[in-house]
């Protein structure tokens, strides 16, 4: 017989083994891509599409009950077409880029400009420490796909490095 060495939540305790299952696999093919999930998505260059899978995110709009309930991380997939990234940014945690296919160019920069960037392929990852400015393009021929995890269940929205987007952060929660 085999012996649970920590306790289950509250919200799992109760809970049947099928509808553990139930409640806690996602998968790619019940995924819609949410092309507006960030305020910068709206923006030819930041133009990208979240596949949401654990955690309720940031931006405060996914209601979608296929999403995986979680407190201390996220987990989306990204796809990016040639051309697009993001806008610089921080988060109030660390967060993960790993690339599943594809190449993806991540930035990290200071306050002053001082700009590094480095080239991820397929099964390479950066970690983007709190609070350090950090986003990506995607400077191949091909779309690329990645996984973004977050440190927290349910993060602030983005810290835009650029004023305006940082004003309009939310802007995009009146759009869904």
């Amino acid at each position: 017989m085999a012996t649970a060495r920590h306790p289950m939540p509250p919200e799992v305790a109760n809970l049947s083994l099928d509808q553990v299952v139930a409640r806690y696999v996602g998968r790619f093919r019940d995924k819609k891509p949410d092309w507006y999930a960030f305020e910068d998505a709206k923006i030819e260059g930041f133009k990208r599409a979240q596949h949401r899978f654990i955690g309720a995110g940031g931006s405060g709009k996914h209601t979608d009950p296929s999403v995986i309930p979680a407190k201390a991380h996220t987990l989306s997939i990204m796809y990016v077409e040639p051309g697009q990234g993001n806008a610089a940014h921080t988060h109030e945690v660390e967060e993960t880029f790993f690339v599943l296919q594809g190449a993806l160019t991540v930035f990290v920069e200071d306050e002053h400009g001082d700009r590094r960037e480095v080239r991820l392929g397929q099964w390479d990852c950066i970690t983007c420490p709190a609070g350090v400015i950090h986003g990506y393009i995607n400077e191949s021929l091909e779309p690329v796909y990645f996984q973004v995890m977050i440190g927290r269940g349910k993060p602030e929205t983005m810290g835009y490095a650029d004023e305006n987007l940082f004003q309009r952060r939310d802007a995009h929660l009146a759009s869904s």
